[in-house]
């Protein structure tokens, strides 16, 4: 997505091309939705969409847990890079973190 939302919290890009060999870009973050759910989601060329906001079927996880959501998050992303690796294109991405999340969660919770 090219805009971040506030509770947007993590992102990673693997670049790669699509059947027909063209540059691909997928994008894949952790949020926090209200309800205190975790989301992850994963869209496919989204600087080509009219809107930032994500799609409801951009989400390929919603839940409670903090674990389930970066398990959920580093599987999607590593499908898309050995996809990307298979396709030829170097995709060294590193994988989500439960630290790289803390910081941001304290400052969306307590507003600092």
């Amino acid at each position: 997505m090219r805009k971040k939302s506030a509770a947007r919290f993590a992102e990673r890009e693997v670049h790669g091309v699509d059947d027909r060999g063209e540059a691909e870009r997928v994008v894949i973050w952790i949020e926090r939705l209200p309800g205190a759910l975790w989301a992850v989601g994963r869209a496919v060329n989204p600087q080509y969409r009219r809107s930032d906001e994500a799609r409801r079927d951009d989400y390929v996880f919603q839940g409670y847990e903090l674990v389930d959501a970066l398990e959920a998050a580093n599987a999607a992303l590593e499908d898309d890079v050995r996809v990307s690796e298979q396709d030829g294109t170097d995709a060294k991405v590193r994988p989500f973190l439960r630290e790289e999340l803390l910081r941001p969660l304290e400052r969306w919770f307590f507003g600092r």
